[in-house]
C-alpha cells in the first residue's frame, strides 16, 4: 500500500513544510495539499494556505515524494492556467506532480469572490473538457478545443512537463458521470471513503472503463479517510462517532486490519489527512506515531 499524507492548510507554512518533510522521511510517498482559498465552514478570516504556492515551495525543498493538488475545482482557474501552473510545478519538482482536478463543491468561496457556481451538470461538463484540454496541452505541439466551457484556438504549452505522461487524478465518488470521467481520462482515481464504498465504486469503475474502452490496471485507485491511532477503545468510539466523514481509529492491530480491507477492495493508496491531529507538536507526534505503526510496517 502506498500512502500520500495530507496536511491541513490552515497550519502555518512553516509547519507545513516541516510536516511535510517529516512524512517523506517516515516513508509516505506523496504530500497532498488542498485547493481551496476559504474554510468550508466556521469563520471565514482563518488563514488559509493557496495550494500552488505551497506545492511549488514543497516541491524546491522535499525531494523525492510525489506532489498533488487534492484537488484543483475547474470553476477557479481556465484550462491553459491550471495547464501552465502544472507544467512548472512539475519542472521545480524534477517531474513528481500528480495533477488532482475536480468539479468543485465549496459554494462559500465561489460566492465570497464572484466565482461562478453553475449547476453539477455543469461543473462535470466542464471538468470533463478540461481533462481533454490538459492532455493536448501537455503532449500535443498545438491545441485547438471548441466547447462549451473551454475554448482553445492553436494554444501552445511551453515548456512541455518533465514527466511524458503528466498523470491525473480525477477526485469524486459520483457513479453516473465522474466515474466515466475518470475512466476516460485519469490516471488515478480518488474519494473518500470506507472499504466497502470503496470496493462498490471500484467496481463500477471498471464498468465504465469497458464501456469506454479503457483497461481498468491503467487507473491507480486512492481513498481518503480521517485515521486516529489510540489504544484507548473508548476513545476510538468516541472519535468515529464524532465525525460523518470516513473514519478508522483504533490500535495499530486494528488499523492495520483497515489497510488491508482497503487493499482487498482493490485500493492502492491511502491518503491520510491530518485535519484531526491537533496543532504543533500534537500534530507532529500524531504523525510520527501513524508512520511508525502503519506506513513502515505495511
Amino acid at each position: 500500500m502506498r500512502f500520500v499524507f495530507w496536511p491541513g492548510p490552515h497550519a502555518s507554512f512553516a509547519e507545513v513544510l516541516a510536516l511535510a518533510t517529516r512524512a517523506e522521511a517516515l516513508g509516505f510517498g506523496g504530500v497532498a495539499f488542498a485547493d481551496h482559498f476559504l474554510p468550508a465552514a466556521g469563520d471565514p478570516a482563518r488563514p488559509t494556505l493557496e495550494c500552488w504556492s505551497v506545492l511549488a515551495a514543497i516541491a524546491a525543498r522535499v525531494p523525492r515524494v510525489s506532489i498533488v493538488p487534492l484537488v484543483c475545482g475547474v470553476t477557479y482557474r481556465s484550462a491553459h492556467l491550471l495547464a501552465k501552473l502544472a507544467a512548472t510545478v512539475d519542472h521545480v519538482s524534477g517531474g513528481r506532480l500528480v495533477l488532482g482536478i475536480g468539479a468543485a463543491w465549496q459554494e462559500n468561496e465561489h460566492r465570497a469572490y464572484g466565482i461562478a457556481f453553475p449547476p453539477i451538470g455543469e461543473r462535470l461538463a466542464r471538468l470533463d473538457e478540461t481533462c481533454f484540454a490538459l492532455r493536448s496541452l501537455f503532449e500535443r505541439p498545438t491545441t485547438t478545443l471548441e466547447g462549451r466551457h473551454v475554448v482553445l484556438r492553436e494554444a501552445v504549452l511551453e515548456p512541455k512537463p518533465v514527466q511524458p505522461r503528466l498523470p491525473l487524478l480525477v477526485g469524486g465518488g459520483g457513479e453516473r458521470t465522474t466515474l466515466r470521467i475518470a475512466a476516460t481520462h485519469a490516471d488515478v482515481w480518488n474519494t473518500w471513503g470506507t472499504p466497502e464504498l470503496l470496493r462498490r465504486k471500484n467496481a463500477l469503475l471498471d464498468r465504465h472503463c469497458g464501456a469506454v474502452g479503457r483497461d481498468p490496471r491503467a487507473i491507480r485507485r486512492s481513498a481518503v479517510s480521517l485515521f486516529h491511532l489510540t489504544d484507548e477503545s473508548a476513545e476510538a468510539k468516541r472519535l468515529r462517532a464524532a465525525t460523518r466523514m470516513p473514519c478508522v481509529a483504533g490500535d495499530a492491530a486494528e488499523i492495520r486490519d483497515a489497510v488491508a480491507a482497503y487493499a482487498a477492495a482493490g485500493v492502492d493508496e491511502i491518503v491520510v489527512p491530518d485535519f484531526a491531529w491537533g496543532r504543533g507538536a500534537e500534530r507532529l507526534a500524531a504523525l510520527d506515531r501513524f508512520g511508525a505503526a502503519i506506513v513502515q510496517r505495511a
